[in-house]
Order: structure tokens, then C-alpha cells, then sequence
């Protein structure tokens, strides 16, 4: 470089050093030496020059260069942290503790020495003072205007604009931590999980006593099915916190998850036996009360979720929702009373609708039925946004890549083994009977609807979240024999989770009909089941079902009509490209000839007939979907004609499906 030989270029160049400093330490050290030939006594080289050093891992260099400067900056807090960071490095926590001390006490404001002061709490095991030092950083880190500036455009709902702040606080403060909760949570909101559990990973590393970002942490690894990884998360918060609720609630949903319900049962016992009045919480056990069979239990939780929350509605469709429930005229009196004409809160107007459009329905009034089951339909339409033209174009993008020469190219290879089961098709189209029917068979084991599949995809596809343009499928025309083995095998760890010791199990995700070829190409031996339900009762089941989440092709009768033809367009193609691969049930023939149809089903899974599998409704197993306790019965067969009841309205679903209803004609 050109001797700085002036003070402009002398600070010029000091901002060169300083930037290289993280990124390559070894350049800064460079800069800072060519800094100290024409100005030897610069202190800001000298300190740069330092920390390049430890950067590197020259500790001795380091040091030699950063005590004396210490002493004749003693009351530089900087200066001072950089002392103790080196010693950190060298091990000698206690003077780096004595250091670090000396420097909050010169400049009580100075957050990074503070953060790095929990950090040496921690390992002398002088747990008080670790925390008291995080909350000291955080505290300080929370005062800065940017940061309520954030909060503030994350609670208005405006998140692209507190994303964008945001990511300009971290560029220019790389290890503030609350800044990066805030992303996490931002990424938490719009779906990118790995994002913001990679950015929660870091945060809670360079801050280990920052509880809400480690509680963070835990759901984002219960959203990726990280489960053991949470619990231990769990664990970790309820040493420091050992009454916390909010805790013991995140592990109860961990537990629910896993499978565990027992475990998770009694967390919401212990919570509620001390807070009843805890609506919240009283839905959540309902749910999973609900999931393992007490049925009287669970409809008594959400009578109390009722009780103390009276203007929610999630109660109302969870007690409509058990599908067998009937509604009294109090309870159908107390549900029009919270209905708002316009405005409300959504999802509590949107669950209430549904709930009503039940009451109605069980009461035979079938245009009043569908007027509220139509309302609430418009509602959850107006906050889940769902464009068909973009379902039309990815089904396209299946049909045109995965064609015959991509299947006898690839034949033989992936993962070999056989034990997935996989149940697609439309939702509320008898995919519940069917995984209940085989998971009464003594080697097959009902888990849930898992997401793994689609996870696998968007980890393919490099999809960063829902609006992304997504790599999958064209991708996989790049990958070898093995990465097509390798993905398979990730499949089978990952569902590890959910299963016992049974050699087959059910993947009962409806959606993954969409990627059926994927699934051929990395398990072929894998079992593909198609639940199909004629169009015209399936389409209005599932019109009228409020799904937790996903399914928004669902909240318009036009809508679900489309998708219904992409779907069929789509398993013609795989009938017509792996011909036989796919075994279809169809719902009115289940319904009808039942006996016959399970014997078909089983033959094709490669399972021994038992008696067990046409007494499903014997099985005594967690069900986590809407059709659990319809299910717990014998075939259920009030359903397959529920349709014709509101056909006076279905013309704009008849219009959708169009030539497919020739396919499946209306008697």
C-alpha cells in the first residue's frame, strides 16, 4: 500500500484494516504493520494489530502486543476487552474476568465486555452472575431506538420492513443478539425455519444465558421435527427457570409430537390443577386428549376453554371438530352472539363460522349450513392467499420432468428399504380409514401426517419460503446414484422419531401426491397408497373442514374444484410413467365392499390378512386428524352422499371440476 502520509490516509487506511479485521484477519495484520512503519505509535493500529493476532490464534504476538498498550490505556473499556478477550483465548479466565470487570466499570454501556462476561461467569460455574451479566448486555442492546423501531413494524404486521431493518442493525453490529432473535422471529413467521434456527443456534452460543432467544431456539427445532434437540433446550431453560410454564407447555407439544402423550398429558394436568382458568392451555389438552381417545375428557377441556375465554371461537369448532358432537341451542345461542358482521378478530370469526355451519348441519338446515360455512371459508380466503395458476404450473413442471427416460435411467437405484407406507390424495378423502385400517395390523404402525417429504424438497429445491421460485424437481437431473440413495436414507432417519420397532410404517401426508416421483426415485420399494373420494363429496368435505394450517386451496369452492383436476391430471401421469406403482382406493367402494377392499389393500402392502384390520375401530391408537373418532367406529357411511344436502349451492364447484365429472359422472 502507499505510506499513509497524512492524516486523511492514515484514518483511510486504519477503516481498511478494521474491515478486514473478521473476515481475514491474516490482511488486517498486513494493513495494521504497513500503518505502524509511518506512524509507530498509533494506539488504533496497535489495537487492530493486537487483534488481528488473536484472531489468528498468535496468542503470544497478542499479548506481547496488547498489555503494554493496556497499561497506557487503562481506562480504555476497548482496549480492556481486548485484553480479556486474549485472555479467554489463553485460558486465564480468571484475570479476563478481572479485566472484563475493570472495563464495565469504566463504561457500564459497553455490551460486547458484558456479553463476554456471562460467558467466563459460566465457565467458573458462577451462574449468578452469568445471568446478571446477560441481562445487563440485553438490556443494553434493547435501549437502542433501531430495535423498538423493529419491534414496533414486527407487531404492525409490517414484516419486509422490519426484515430489512433489521438485517442493517447486524450488518453493523454483527453479535447483537437481540437483533438477531428478532430476524429469527421474523423467519419463524414466514417460514424459513432453517434460517432462523441457524441464526438462533449462533445466538444463543454467543449469548448462553439468553433465555427468550434459547425458548426461541426450542420451537424453531419443534417446528423441523428436531425433537430430541429441543427437549434438550427444554431442559437447559428449566435448570435456570424450573416453574416456568411456558416451558413445561413447550415440551408438552414436544412430547404430543413424538408421540409421548402420556408425559405431555400430565404437564397439562400439573399446570392446570394449580391454573384452571388457563384457556389457552386447556384447548392444547383438549387437543391431545382428543388424539389418544377421551373423548368426554377432551369435549370437558374445551367446555372450560369456554368457560373462561368466552369470545374465542377455537373451542367451538374443536367441540365440532370431533365430527360425532352435537351442539345444543345454547351453545348455537352463544355462537351467533359473537358473531361480528364485519371486522373481529379472523381467526376467531373464521373458527366460529365453521362451528356454526356444524350446528346448522346437524340440525338439517342446510342452507343456513352453507351460508356460514361459506362465510367462514371467505374469511380464512382473505389471510390465506392461495393463486391456482401457481398449483397449475408446478403440476406442469411434474408431468414435463418426470417422464419415462428419467425413471428407467435412474431404475434400481435410492434406498432400498421397505418400510414406508405412504397414504396420499385429497384431504378428508378416507386417508385417516385407511392408515386406522393398516395400523391395526400387527407389523404397521401409525404415525401422523409427517413432513418430511416436503421438507426434503424444499431442502432440494434451495426454497427459502413459500413465495420462492424452488429448484425441485429439475434439480435432481444433476444428482448421482448416490445423492438419490443419501435422500432416501435422510427420509428414514428423520421419521425415526415417530416410530416404534415395527418393520412397516404409515407417512400419511395427503399433499405428498405431488411428489410421488421423488419418493420412487430415493425409496422404491416403498408402498404408495392413493385415497381417492369421487370429487363432488370429496371437494365439499373438505370445503367445509377448517384446516390448522396449509390446505388453502380449500376456502373456495373454485378453488378446491381446480386442484382436484391438477391432482387427477397428476396420478394419471404416474399411472401412465409407473404403471401399477400406485395402489388407488376409492372411498365409495371401501365404503361399500369393505372386506374385499382391505384384503386388495393388504395384498398390495405385501401383508398377511388379519382379522385385527377389519376391526380397525377396535385399535386403540393416538389419531391426530378431524376424521379420529369417525374412525374409533364402524365404517362410517353418512358422509359419502353429505354433498347432495347443499347441492343448490354448488354450482361454481361443478363448474371448476368441468369434463372431470363425465370421469365421474352425478347419478
Amino acid at each position: 500500500m502507499e505510506h499513509a502520509d497524512s492524516q486523511g490516509n492514515l484514518k483511510t487506511a486504519l477503516q481498511h484494516a478494521a474491515s478486514l479485521l473478521y473476515k481475514k484477519p491474516e490482511l488486517a495484520e498486513e494493513q495494521a504493520l504497513e500503518i505502524l512503519k509511518t506512524a509507530p505509535d498509533f494506539d488504533p493500529a496497535i489495537h487492530i494489530l493486537g487483534a488481528s493476532y488473536r484472531l489468528q490464534g498468535k496468542m503470544e504476538e497478542a499479548l506481547e502486543v496488547i498489555v503494554p498498550l493496556a497499561k497506557r490505556l487503562e481506562k480504555s473499556a476497548p482496549i480492556l476487552l481486548e485484553l480479556g478477550l486474549c485472555f479467554m483465548a489463553t485460558g486465564r479466565v480468571r484475570d479476563a474476568i478481572k479485566t472484563m470487570r475493570k472495563a464495565v466499570s469504566l463504561t457500564p454501556g459497553h455490551s460486547e465486555t458484558w456479553r463476554n462476561l456471562a460467558i467466563l461467569y459460566d465457565q467458573v460455574e458462577e451462574k449468578n452472575n452469568a445471568y446478571k451479566a446477560t441481562q445487563k448486555y440485553l438490556d443494553i442492546l434493547s435501549k437502542n431506538i433501531e430495535i423498538t423501531e423493529v419491534a414496533k413494524l414486527f407487531d404492525d404486521g409490517k414484516i419486509a420492513q422490519a426484515e430489512t431493518l433489521t438485517r442493517d442493525i447486524i450488518k453493523k453490529q454483527p453479535t447483537d443478539v437481540v437483533a438477531m432473535r428478532l430476524l429469527a422471529e421474523i423467519g419463524l413467521k414466514i417460514g424459513r425455519l432453517e434460517d432462523a434456527k441457524n441464526l438462533l443456534e449462533y445466538c444463543v452460543e454467543l449469548a448462553p444465558f439468553y433465555d427468550h432467544a434459547r425458548h426461541n431456539y426450542a420451537v424453531s427445532l419443534y417446528r423441523k421435527q428436531k425433537l430430541e434437540e429441543a427437549i434438550k433446550q427444554i431442559e437447559i431453560l428449566l435448570e435456570r427457570d424450573p416453574d416456568n410454564s411456558n416451558y413445561f407447555v413447550l415440551l408438552a407439544a414436544i412430547y404430543a409430537r413424538k408421540g409421548d402423550f402420556e408425559p405431555a398429558l400430565k404437564i397439562y394436568e400439573d399446570i392446570l390443577s394449580k391454573k384452571p382458568e388457563q384457556g389457552k392451555l386447556q384447548l392444547s389438552y383438549g387437543h391431545t386428549l382428543k388424539t389418544v381417545g377421551r373423548i368426554d375428557d377432551a369435549i370437558k377441556a374445551y367446555r372450560t376453554c369456554i368457560k373462561v375465554n368466552s369470545n374465542i371461537g377455537e373451542p367451538y369448532w374443536s367441540l365440532a371438530n370431533l365430527k360425532t358432537f352435537h351442539f345444543g341451542d345454547e351453545d348455537l345461542e352463544n355462537m351467533l352472539k359473537q358473531v361480528i358482521p364485519e371486522g373481529g378478530d379472523p381467526d376467531d370469526q373464521g373458527h366460529l363460522a365453521f362451528a356454526i355451519g356444524k350446528a346448522y348441519e346437524d340440525r338439517k338446515n342446510f342452507d343456513k349450513s352453507f351460508e356460514f360455512y361459506q362465510r367462514g371459508n371467505a374469511i380464512r380466503r382473505l389471510h390465506h392467499r392461495y393463486d391456482p395458476k401457481i398449483n397449475i404450473y408446478d403440476t406442469v413442471r411434474q408431468v414435463k420432468f418426470f417422464d419415462h427416460a428419467f425413471f428407467t435411467k435412474r431404475k434400481g437405484q435410492g434406498c432400498q428399504t421397505s418400510d414406508p407406507i405412504f397414504i396420499v390424495g385429497l384431504p378428508r378423502a378416507g386417508s385417516t380409514l385407511l392408515e386406522q385400517i393398516l395400523a391395526s395390523h400387527s407389523q404397521v404402525e401409525g404415525t401422523s401426517e409427517l413432513t418430511d417429504i416436503i421438507a426434503l424438497t424444499r431442502k432440494i429445491g434451495d426454497k427459502k419460503n413459500i413465495r420462492a421460485v424452488s429448484k425441485y424437481p429439475e434439480i435432481l437431473s444433476d444428482m448421482i446414484e448416490e445423492d438419490f440413495k443419501e435422500l432416501g436414507e435422510s427420509y428414514i432417519e428423520t421419521t425415526r422419531v415417530q416410530r416404534s420397532k415395527t418393520p412397516y410404517f404409515i407417512d400419511k401426508m395427503p399433499n405428498n401426491f405431488k411428489h410421488i416421483g421423488l419418493i420412487h426415485s430415493v425409496l422404491p420399494n416403498a408402498k404408495i397408497i392413493d385415497a381417492r373420494r369421487h370429487p363432488m363429496g370429496g371437494c365439499f368435505s373438505g370445503f367445509k373442514q377448517l384446516f390448522a394450517n396449509g390446505q388453502s386451496f380449500s376456502y373456495s369452492l373454485s378453488d378446491i374444484g381446480l386442484y382436484y383436476r391438477d391432482y387427477i391430471k397428476l396420478m394419471d401421469h404416474w399411472d401412465e410413467v409407473l404403471p401399477g406403482r400406485v395402489h388407488k382406493v376409492q372411498y365409495e367402494e371401501m365404503v361399500s365392499d369393505t372386506e374385499n377392499q382391505i384384503r386388495m389393500l393388504l395384498e398390495y402392502c405385501g401383508l398377511e390378512f388379519e382379522e385385527a384390520c377389519l376391526r380397525f375401530y377396535e385399535t386403540d391408537r393416538a389419531i391426530r386428524t378431524p376424521s379420529s373418532e369417525q374412525v374409533r367406529q364402524p365404517i362410517y357411511t353418512k358422509g359419502v352422499e353429505q354433498w347432495r344436502n347443499y347441492e343448490a349451492h354448488l354450482d361454481p364447484l361443478k363448474e371448476a371440476l368441468g369434463p372431470l365429472l363425465d370421469r365421474y359422472p352425478i347419478d
